[in-house]
């Protein structure tokens, strides 16, 4: 008898056992925290320090936590442009990721630049459809398998195809402008999503149990074939997209698979927003949200003096003056802080127009709206305040183009209309009228880039300095090297035209020329009205 209880109580001990162990294999849920789109802002919003110390707090609470990234992180401010990424390589080594994907503007720096920081990073960049198209290898790896809660987790990482246009394509192109680098874009978007379920696919072979997709995609703005809601809805067994690129702001949005299955996207907007939370449940769903400034701890104070190390590298060039401001120079909307320099005129595209085509004496100017990032404050404004605003570090062009040119520029630019494109052109010494009621007729090819306009134009009421433009006649045409001779965001009918002006001085250091030389240092009331000066009529 006594033989027999020994043996049920060992039966016992060993069920609770297993039944303890089976409920700890999700000891806790597991925790994926997630950014995008930083830009280098480190410092802005919630900040990079509070999300590592957030980071901190929830393992300390037992929790399994992980932290991914969904690219643009290297680019966007001053302390980018200046290290040509470095410092914010080191920032993010210091915080700790566990995944990491190229954003389109990881790339800006160049290739070389772009293969010499992924040896500095800690945790390598992902991503299974960036190509080296003369081999055919992927230079990446395109997943990554992690054990968390007792399950294997996959992250693959994704790359959007519009890298070709809205970095700089000659980066991806050999000395010929022949296409070395790709991203396994098409004009149909099969062959991204045929990449994407391969990389699933194998992950799944391997044992994973849930499929993360992070992606550098978007929703708003983007060439839609490649949009993260394209992606969920051409492939099955991703279970959620941490999304990228578009600026957005989304936590629980639902999206039929090939399977009918709903698959959750997610983004945090842009500069710290947002940290995003994605919550594996020991149940196996997943929940979503964006937490705020409200919501997390204080700042990790080692991250702090890793950020401080890296801000004192730069501090003496970027504390000089500049000149003053009489108003604020804006590329959102006051009232609402809605980004408004892709898609309307401000003043802020105005002032930089006219610093271009008075710095470089041309007929007219034209500026792409997603190179300006930041207002500029009225009053004493820095060096510093200019890079914020301009951290592109973008080359000075001058060209001689036909009007037919420059009209097809403006039809290209006027293409997304009422959502954003990184390609609007903001400009000076011209005026045109848009008619957004109309469809757009632009073609593209399976770069992203201009090809013809195959129906009814939007752009209408071209005049330059109040005459109407002639097609057939020469003007000299002011901007950057991005636009006018490398095809940055598909505006590639520049192309073959007579170069005048290459790369004489960087936008921040036009503006300089501008400001303290065409300006007496001082920018004027005539840029009072943040909706610009009227050049840009738009019909909705």
């Amino acid at each position: 008898m006594k033989q027999k209880f020994h043996r049920f109580f060992s039966l016992v001990l060993t069920l609770a056992f297993a039944l303890a162990f089976s409920a700890s294999a999700w000891a806790a849920d597991v925790v994926v925290l997630h950014t995008n789109d930083i830009h280098c802002g480190v410092e802005k919003n919630v900040g990079i320090a509070r999300l590592s110390q957030y980071k901190k707090d929830l393992k300390k609470q037992g929790q399994t936590v992980l932290l991914v990234d969904a690219g643009d992180a290297v680019q966007g401010e001053p302390i980018g442009k200046l290290s040509k990424g470095e410092s914010i390589v080191n920032i993010l080594n210091a915080v700790g990721y566990d995944f990491l994907i190229p954003g389109n503007h990881e790339f800006d720096y160049g290739m070389t630049r772009f293969f010499e920081l992924l040896k500095k990073q800690k945790t390598p960049y992902y991503s299974c459809n960036f190509t080296d198209l003369r081999t055919g290898e992927h230079p990446l790896q395109s997943y990554k398998i992690v054990n968390a809660g007792g399950h294997k987790i996959a992250f693959v990482g994704v790359t959007t195809p519009e890298t070709l246009a809205t970095s700089t394509p000659k980066y991806f192109q050999d000395d010929n402008g022949k296409f070395i680098y790709g991203f396994c874009e098409d004009e149909t978007g099969e062959k991204l999503y045929a990449a994407i379920q391969k990389a699933v696919d194998a992950a799944k072979k391997e044992g994973a149990e849930f499929v993360i997709l992070v992606g550098h995609l978007g929703m708003d703005g983007t060439i839609p074939r490649w949009s993260s809601t394209a992606i969920a809805e051409h492939t099955h067994g991703v279970t959620a997209i941490i999304d990228g690129h578009s600026h957005e702001k989304y936590e629980n949005r639902s999206v039929k698979n090939t399977e009918g299955k709903d698959v959750l996207i997610t983004q945090t907007g842009t500069k710290m927003e947002t940290v995003g939370k994605l919550v594996l449940h020991d149940d196996g769903t997943m929940t979503s949200t964006l937490e705020t400034d409200k919501t997390l701890p204080g700042p990790d104070p080692k991250i702090l003096k890793a950020i401080e190390k890296e801000n004192k590298k730069f501090e003496p060039i970027l504390k000089q003056t500049v000149g003053e401001s009489l108003v604020d120079l804006c590329e959102r909307d006051p009232a609402t802080d809605k980004r408004r320099v892709r898609s309307q005129e401000t003043n802020m595209g105005d002032f930089v127009a006219d610093s271009f085509r008075s710095v470089l004496n041309t007929d007219i100017a034209l500026v792409n709206g997603g190179s300006l990032r930041n207002k500029i404050k009225k009053g004493v404004f820095t060096y510093q305040d200019i890079l914020t605003a301009f951290p592109f570090g973008n080359m000075s062009a001058a060209v001689e183009a036909t009007g037919q040119t420059i009209i097809d520029a403006l039809e290209l630019g006027a293409m997304n209309l009422p959502e954003e494109n990184g390609g609007f052109l903001q400009v000076s010494g011209l005026s045109y009228t848009i008619d957004a009621t109309i469809p757009s007729a632009v073609e593209l090819d399976a770069h992203g880039s201009f090809v013809d306009v195959n129906g009814e134009r939007r752009v209408k009421n071209v005049m330059v300095g109040g005459v109407p433009i002639d097609p057939a006649k020469i003007y000299t045409v002011g901007g950057t090297t991005y636009v006018l001779k490398d095809g940055g965001n598909g505006m590639v009918m520049f192309k073959g035209t007579k170069l005048i002006d290459d790369g004489s001085l960087t936008d921040a250091d036009m503006i300089m020329e501008y400001v303290q030389n065409h300006l007496n240092a001082k920018i004027g009331e005539e840029y009072a009205n943040w909706q610009g000066q009227g050049r840009i009529t738009i019909i909705e």
